[in-house]
């Protein structure tokens, strides 16, 4: 794990423990259960999709926006220029994210049935049901911060809350343990009925740990996306080529994500060409002065391009 990576696991860890001293885990899973189910990430393979992020700080390029940002008009801006998730990050040391902030979100993208996930450096099962109970449908879930047993308990309670995951890599040494993680047969279970609370394990047990009912109706099962970040972890610096070149080792069973590397409508045009079904977004619509118009034209240029 990179220095970068270590330290914010380190802080994630402390935020845990703090969130545990504060609310336990049988209390989040009792307020899941009682939830309407999340909006739902709807992707479609032969088409292009945005994931567009809220993200205050970036650690690489610093303050993108101040912390009187008005989440609800961004996201709501993201949600009408046609982007089928928001990212929210929750890192508060390096981001300036926060919990209130997925919670204002997932508010305002509800009427609009989109999801909004939880960016952050998740580091146990409780966070996933943390990001439930604020509202969001998705997380994120880094592989180089876990052992892929940790990985799998990752999926699993995600799958049971019927949240995506956007499973994230950032070299080939990820790529592989993203093929082992979700090869047929290995990955979460999937569910087909529909329900307001979590699904239960054969043992009656949800994917926490905590005890539900045995008569707890079943969700439906959300998508795992496979996620190339181009950012070098030493250096925080983002190295767009790899996008092009790590491609063809992704997943292909799963939609891919390009994170990190897309600016502008061309690097868009540029990962659905070699076979992204979604990008996620976050300084360059955090920066510019026209977040609507740019990521409009990030779908549509994308759209053009995409060869699945």
């Amino acid at each position: 794990m990179s220095d970068f990576l270590a330290q914010m696991a380190a802080s994630s860890r402390d935020r845990l423990e703090a969130a545990r001293r504060t609310r336990s885990e049988a209390a989040l899973l009792q307020t899941a259960q009682s939830m309407p189910p999340p909006a739902r990430l709807i992707t479609h393979p032969a088409r292009f999709d945005l994931i567009a992020e809220l993200k205050l700080r970036s650690p690489a390029v610093g303050q993108l926006k101040a912390g009187t940002e008005d989440v609800t008009a961004r996201v709501t801006t993201y949600a009408r220029a046609g982007a089928a998730a928001v990212s929210v990050l929750t890192e508060p040391s390096r981001f300036d994210g926060s919990m209130d902030h997925l919670e204002q979100a997932t508010d305002a993208l509800a009427p609009l049935k989109i999801p909004a996930m939880r960016k952050d450096f998740l580091v146990d099962p409780y966070q996933v049901l943390e990001a439930r109970v604020a509202g969001a449908g998705g997380v994120l879930v880094i592989i180089r911060m876990m052992s892929r047993s940790g990985i799998q308990e990752m999926l699993e309670c995600a799958n049971q809350l019927g949240l995506f995951v956007l499973l994230e890599a950032f070299d080939e040494a990820d790529i592989e343990v993203m093929h082992r993680v979700l090869a047929p047969g290995v990955g979460p279970r999937r569910h087909a009925e529909p329900a307001t609370g979590p699904a239960v394990a054969a043992d009656g047990a949800s994917a926490t740990g905590a005890t539900v009912s045995a008569s707890a109706a079943l969700i439906p099962a959300a998508p795992v996306l496979a996620g190339l970040n181009c950012r070098d972890l030493t250096t925080l610096q983002i190295v767009p080529p790899r996008l092009v070149e790590l491609a063809p080792l992704l997943p292909k069973h799963v939609p891919r994500v390009a994170e990190s590397g897309v600016t502008t409508p061309e690097d868009a045009a540029r990962v659905a060409a070699v076979g992204y079904e979604l990008a996620l977004v976050g300084s360059a619509l955090m920066q510019g002065g026209d977040p609507h118009t740019l990521a409009a034209a990030m779908l549509n240029a994308g759209r053009k391009s995409h060869r699945p």
